[in-house]
């Protein structure tokens, strides 16, 4: 494909790009004893939800994202997505618990996983207790027997949902498995260790990149581009090893820039000719990330889908900074969803919201 013809798809496929702009977070305010009953639609899924099933009561629709999980793509691959769920208090860390129980195969809120999606943890897992140790960030996880009975197959793709989805919480880094009352120290099938707690720095999707070997590397963690069977674009986390002893934020822009490895399924955001021209980190922490591609030219938008990865790739591997973008020495970055680069933006607090 010409350099011309991968612009002009990352450009169409940009159009669907979440906005990448961070939005406000809502909360539980105290009200008075006098309040209206719940919405019928809510007060119907608080219902299905104590008989063990939740179905949503409208079907093609964005709900509004109330917790991120990580589910199996049609290409296998593990990607965040964030679901409107029913309401619940959290109380003994239940929100916790209902975003682990929508990672259930045929789970009780299974008609919540949009379609090309699929829950890892085996049919019949119960998430008995999630347990925080607020000092160490510690999420302390118990499941039943049935959390032990799964595809070999499945087994780190099983861990990694689980990490990562909790350690998207920012009062969680680690987490640790029991099941049925005892930590387990490793997994039954492939003997994955778990003597000590998962983060993720075991990273998703892992992968080898060039010349790399997997005794001797060091891990980046970038975000490609997919699309769902209705056609909805979403981003992928994938880490590469890379070799070692390199700056771990230029390591992992040139990893976007290289693109994804030939399994199917990822979308390249840039073209080959894409560079990176510098890297400078402020004393506020914001990153800004100069590119070249001369395929753009001044005051030309860019697609928002190459905007996108750059902010998801830098603060996945630098934490939760701002990121500032130019484009050819120029400043001022727009992209063709009118969201403006030039000034620092966020990580999205909502990954992925895809329709059910």
């Amino acid at each position: 494909m010409s350099k011309k013809m991968k612009i002009r798809s990352i450009s169409a496929v940009g159009l669907l790009a979440v906005p990448i702009i961070l939005s406000g977070c809502g909360g539980f305010t105290k009200q008075s004893m006098d309040i209206d009953p719940p919405p019928a639609q809510i007060e119907a899924e608080m219902l299905q939800a104590v008989n063990g099933s939740i179905t949503p009561t409208q079907q093609g629709t964005a709900l509004t994202p109330t917790s991120t999980v990580y589910l199996a793509d049609q290409y296998g691959l593990l990607a965040p997505v964030s679901l409107g769920l029913p309401p619940l208090e959290n109380k003994d860390n239940m929100l916790l618990r209902q975003s682990l129980e929508v990672m259930v195969k045929d789970g009780p809120y299974a008609a919540y996983l949009p379609e090309g999606f699929n829950a890892v943890l085996p049919k019949g897992t119960e998430v008995k207790t999630v347990t925080i140790e607020k000092e160490k960030k510690l999420a302390v996880v118990e499941f039943n027997k049935s959390f032990t009975q799964y595809d070999a197959q499945n087994e780190r793709k099983m861990l990694e949902a689980v990490t990562w989805t909790l350690t998207g919480n920012s009062n969680i880094n680690q987490v640790q498995f029991w099941v049925d009352g005892e930590k387990i120290t490793e997994m039954p099938l492939q003997h994955t260790p778990l003597d000590q707690p998962l983060g993720r720095s075991m990273g998703i999707n892992l992968e080898k990149g060039n010349g790399a070997t997997f005794t001797r590397s060091s891990a980046v963690t970038v975000y490609f581009s997919s699309e769902s069977p209705a056609g909805v674009q979403y981003y992928v986390p994938v880490t590469r090893l890379v070799e070692p002893g390199q700056d771990t934020l230029k390591a992992a822009l040139h990893e976007l820039i290289r693109g994804p490895q030939p399994r199917g399924g990822l979308e390249q955001v840039m073209t080959s000719a894409t560079s990176l021209e510098s890297v400078k980190i402020a004393k506020d922490g914001t990153v800004t990330v100069s590119l070249k591609e001369d395929m753009f030219i001044k005051g030309e938008k860019i697609p928002s889908q190459l905007l996108q990865s750059v902010v998801l790739t830098v603060t996945e591997n630098v934490g939760g900074n701002k990121v500032k973008i130019q484009m050819n020495g120029d400043s001022k970055v727009v992209s063709d969803d009118n969201n403006n680069y030039s000034e620092p933006v966020s990580r999205p607090q909502y990954i992925n919201e895809i329709p059910i």
